[in-house]
Formats: C-alpha cells, structure tokens, sequence
C-alpha cells in the first residue's frame, strides 16, 4: 500500500509540473520575438528582453535556466535564437548583447554557459560592474551539435554542425563540425566524420529519399 501510494503521488507531481509549465509556456509566448508550437520553458526561469528571442518549435528549456538579451544604447537590437527541436537541460545560462544563435536540434547538458560578451576590466578605477560589456562577438551552436556538464562558450565562437563538447571544457575558438573537443581551453580530439555531404545522401539512400 504505501509503496503504491508513493508512485501513484510522485507521479501526479510530475503530471501537475508538466501541466503548470506547458501552461505558463503558452501564457508567455506573446512576449517573445517568436514562440514555436510545442515548447516548453520550465519554472523557475529567469528571462530578459523576450522582445528580442526566437524559440522555434519543440524546444525544451529545463529549469532554473536563464536566458538574456540585453540591448544597448546606439546599438542594433540583439538576437537570441533557439532553434527547433534543441533541448536545454536546465540551470543553463544562454546571454545575447549582439547575437547568440544556437540552431536545429542542439543538446545542453546541465549549466552550460554561453555568452557573446564579456564584462570589461581593464579601468581599475571602478568596479567591474560598473565597466558595462567588452569583446562583444556572435556565438553560434550549429545544428545537431551536444554541449557536455559545465561547458563555457565565449564570445566569437561557432561550435560545428554535430560537434561534442566535453563536460567542463572552455570554448575559445572556432570547433569544425562532425568533431570531439574536450579541455580548457577545448581543444579537438577527434573528427568522426570528414565527409557529412555524402554521409547525408547515404542516410536519404536508406529511407528511399531522391
């Protein structure tokens, strides 16, 4: 009896958490720049300029996540794009001052961190901050691309179409696509794919595409 009462509440919890986020997603969705059918966002989730983010379709954000764009005076609107399909675990910080784009299908592990900015330091005549952002540059996640536990992404980073990231690497340049990079700073480890063009025409082979 009591091991059955115990999964038959855990699992209404589970049934009114998931109720209580698709509901709060479909509330929110006006707010953003464009909200897909079927995304969720879980509570709690801390948000600023939705004005100026895209969520595409079947996105999953976990919770305790934080996503930001942040506009600046004299400046073009930022951009935050989360493409179709992308699945962010949860307590995951994703940061726009100019543009940060992560496209169809993306994985983030737990508290991964993304930003295309830093904050400036170098006036030690004030705390940092006060400095405002420095080294403003876009990031990119391509498609289908995985981002281990604790990964950072710094400003000016594309990672490559189906790239992985180890768990606690630093990001700092540029990761080709179809590769395995690990470490700070990340560094690559391994390629598993150098022709994806004919991998792509062999997988449209097997289902019976053109």
């Amino acid at each position: 009896m009591r091991r059955l009462l115990g999964k038959t509440t855990l699992g209404l919890r589970n049934a009114l958490e998931r109720l209580r986020d698709k509901l709060w997603s479909m509330c929110i969705g006006g707010a953003f720049a464009e909200f897909g059918k079927r995304s969720v966002l879980s509570l709690p989730c801390r948000l600023a300029g939705a004005h100026c983010i895209s969520i595409g379709s079947r996105v999953f954000l976990g919770s305790g996540s934080w996503l930001q764009a942040l506009p600046r005076e004299g400046r073009p609107a930022p951009r935050l794009v989360i493409g179709d399909g992308t699945c962010v675990s949860g307590t995951c910080v994703l940061s726009a001052a100019h543009e940060v784009v992560l496209e169809d299908n993306v994985l983030l592990a737990r508290n991964v961190y993304i930003s295309d900015h830093i904050h400036a330091y170098a006036d030690t005549s004030r705390p940092i901050l006060a400095q405002g952002l420095d080294k403003v540059d876009p990031v990119r996640v391509r498609a289908g691309a995985w981002l281990g536990q604790n990964v950072v992404v710094c400003p000016g980073v594309t990672i490559g179409r189906g790239a992985v990231i180890g768990a606690n690497s630093v990001v700092t340049k540029d990761i080709p696509d179809w590769s395995v990079a690990v470490g700070a700073p990340a560094r690559v480890v391994k390629t598993f794919a150098t022709k994806p063009q004919e991998q792509v025409h062999d997988a449209a082979a097997l289902v019976g595409t053109p």
